[in-house]
């Protein structure tokens, strides 16, 4: 929280620090949506309605990633998508394509024209929210965001520190990794492979009982006698952070 003796300029500093998301999508009650929770999660956000007013936005204040509607009018989302990588100035800026089209083909065209993820219609607000964090810690790590939360536990990655409350929670670095992973992806299912390969690494031969043993030290750690746990078992499934903790 900033002090009353840090002055004006630090609120500013602070504020400009927030990614700028730009929005281009046609269908109003999506919009809508998409602009909630985006502000939500922390992030600035900036509305177009069409092609043209989404390059004019990304001209006049450059994003710092772009949530693209693969059909929008005047200009299509694919011909955005290839203008905005050909100039200097945004080639470089992270864009997630909205799409109804879900043939592999289309895909395909989608990522070789520049996007950096590819999302179909109808998808999960949440799915999203996971990805965006995701291309922005990967192509801009700069703006990922140094502290993270679900529900009471949180995780200071500059620190390396977890919280749950205002306790401090003391885990074994597979146990924090394990932990990071979840909260990058809040209520979707893991199996034991897909957390072997994310924690472990594809390379290296872990027996899949090992993530029952390091879920187990996790719970053991964050959870007290009475607490709620917010990892849940999912059986012959995986593990996922429960949703209803974050409530």
């Amino acid at each position: 929280m900033t002090s009353l003796d840090s002055g004006p300029a630090s609120v500013r500093v602070a504020m400009s620090r927030k990614p700028l998301i730009l929005i281009a999508e046609d269908e109003a009650p999506l919009m809508t949506l998409l602009r909630y929770n985006v502000e939500k999660e922390g992030y600035r956000a900036v509305e177009a309605r069409d092609g043209d007013e989404a390059l004019m936005l990304a001209d006049e204040d450059i994003p710092d990633l772009v949530i693209l509607d693969w059909m929008l009018p005047k200009v299509s989302g694919i011909e955005v998508c290839r203008r905005l990588r050909s100039r200097a100035e945004t080639r470089n800026v992270p864009i997630i394509m909205l799409t109804a089209r879900g043939e592999e083909s289309d895909r395909i065209r989608g990522l070789d024209t520049g996007a950096d993820d590819y999302i179909t219609k109808p998808f999960s607000m949440t799915e999203l929210l996971a990805r965006m964090r995701a291309v922005l810690r990967r192509i801009r790590p700069a703006l990922s965001e140094d502290v993270v939360s679900f529900g009471e536990v949180s995780i200071d990655r500059s620190a390396h520190r977890v919280k749950r409350g205002d306790k401090d929670i003391h885990l074994g670095p597979t146990e924090y990794r394990l932990l990071d992973h979840l909260m990058q992806h809040p209520g979707r299912v893991f199996s034991h492979e897909q957390l072997l390969d994310a924690v472990w690494g594809s390379g290296v031969y872990v027996d899949a009982r090992t993530v029952d043993v390091h879920i187990g030290r996790l719970r053991k750690a964050l959870n007290e006698p009475g607490q709620a746990d917010p990892i849940r078992t999912v059986r012959s499934a995986g593990y996922s952070l429960d949703d209803s903790f974050k409530t």
